[in-house]
């Protein structure tokens, strides 16, 4: 059976992590003392919070860890029901194999309801004597006060490009695929810090070609190479509103993108477009803002794409 990458080479002990240093210094520590409080991991998706979480429980329990481990994603389970019966109900129980506590690990927690959120603190005071929890979040803020100061708190930062690239090569070689340098470099682009959507873009990839090129990982991940954005934005300069809106169509047909998507990458591309001035890459911010916010609020793609090309036209004229 075909198995995600992802999975395949996810590290299994707190020692395997890559990346995140601080943060796996202090959990390592948690590892060798087999004891630790109650967590909270908050930082961006595909920094390694749920990796992390896995990782420490192995650690802590060794093989038979899913014995004393309920893991949920608050995502699917939001309201308070499920945290009053199968949260509450998994942590009055008794530890499997003479453990001295359980883990409950929720990822996604910013997804829970308040009134969920408040009987988590009520459950997490009451069986704290044989029971850890585990929170994961892309947003802490939206975890409530009382169940924050509960936790020791850790902050996943994107990854460093350089890990990226490290990781993305060391899955390719185990994978028996070539991976070219340039098509290495798209893929720490395209991840932003991501590294599963890295991995999972190899793999992508890698179901097509057995050797990968900067254009298949562009062409696989619906992601616009930066000099075709930047031939746009030069376009709108120099050729006029009819040109530039060619440009666009064509960009959006070959590479599949949708309009925020193509807005998102615009945006990200505009400060290494060294013809602009910063006063034009100031106006150019402020209107993509406006024209996402259009397209999230459900304005009709073609009409707000077209005027972005129309006031990009006036603004760089």
């Amino acid at each position: 059976m075909s198995e995600l990458w992802v999975e395949r080479h996810r590290p299994r002990t707190v020692g395997d992590i890559k990346g995140q240093t601080s943060v796996v210094q202090r959990l390592a520590s948690y590892a060798t003392m087999k004891d630790f409080p109650h967590l909270l991991f908050a930082g961006p998706p595909g920094t390694g919070k749920t990796t992390a979480a896995m990782a420490l429980t192995r650690d802590v329990f060794g093989k038979e860890f899913r014995q004393n481990l309920l893991e949920m994603n608050a995502s699917d389970e939001r309201k308070l029901e499920s945290i009053r019966t199968k949260v509450k109900q998994f942590a009055r129980t008794a530890p499997f194999g003479g453990a001295s506590f359980k883990i409950i690990f929720l990822d996604e927690a910013d997804a829970l309801t308040n009134d969920a959120q408040g009987a988590l603190r009520r459950i997490m005071e009451q069986y704290a004597e044989t029971c850890r929890f585990i929170l994961s979040c892309n947003y802490s803020s939206k975890i409530i006060e009382p169940i924050q100061s509960r936790c020791a708190v850790f902050r996943f930062r994107p990854l460093a490009e350089a890990e990226v690239s490290d990781q993305v090569h060391s899955v390719a070689k185990s994978e028996g695929v070539a991976l070219d340098d340039d098509a290495a470099e798209a893929l720490v682009r395209i991840s932003q810090g991501d590294l599963r959507k890295a991995i999972t873009a190899l793999q992508v990839a890698a179901a097509l070609e057995s050797k990968i090129t900067r254009n298949l990982i562009y062409e696989t991940s619906a992601t616009a190479p930066p000099e075709s954005l930047h031939q746009y934005l030069m376009a709108c300069r120099q050729d006029g509103f009819h040109a530039a809106r060619r440009r666009l169509r064509e960009l959006l047909d070959r590479y599949g993108l949708a309009g925020t998507d193509f807005v998102n990458q615009l945006h990200r591309e505009l400060y290494g477009a060294d013809f602009l001035t910063e006063i034009q890459k100031l106006d150019l911010t402020e209107l993509m803002a406006e024209i996402d916010f259009r397209l999230v609020e459900g304005g009709g793609e073609s009409v707000q794409l077209d005027a972005l090309t129309a006031r990009l036209c006036r603004l760089l004229a």
